[in-house]
């Protein structure tokens, strides 16, 4: 099962209180930057965040689940209508989140 384009928005549309905020299509799915970090996946119509100790302090009763077969389990976000705490989330998670790699020269 692929995520719908409408829950894409819904999300889109719940972090919208924070600048910076890109996607990337991939195969059906979602990948979510927050300041060009990779911060969450939009799989399956569910959002899925790293699992930085940030995250886990603000969703400390979030199951993890893999995003899709054979990945390393995220933190399922299940409050999505809360602003305010996807908000606070995205921002205290930013420092913990990998840095972007660098893009291979061909």
């Amino acid at each position: 099962m692929s995520t719908s384009k409408s829950y894409l928005e819904y999300i889109l549309d719940s972090l919208s209180g924070l600048e910076d905020i890109t996607y990337k299509s991939m195969m059906g799915e979602y990948i979510v930057y927050y300041r060009r970090k990779i911060a969450a996946y939009i799989c399956d119509d569910r959002l899925l965040v790293k699992p930085v100790n940030a995250a886990k302090r603000l969703l400390p009763n979030a199951p993890t689940e893999p995003p899709y077969d054979g990945a390393k389990p995220m933190l399922l976000v299940e409050d999505t209508d809360n602003r305010e705490l996807l908000t606070q989330l995205f921002t205290e998670m930013y420092d913990e989140l990998p840095e972007p790699k660098p893009k291979k020269k061909e």
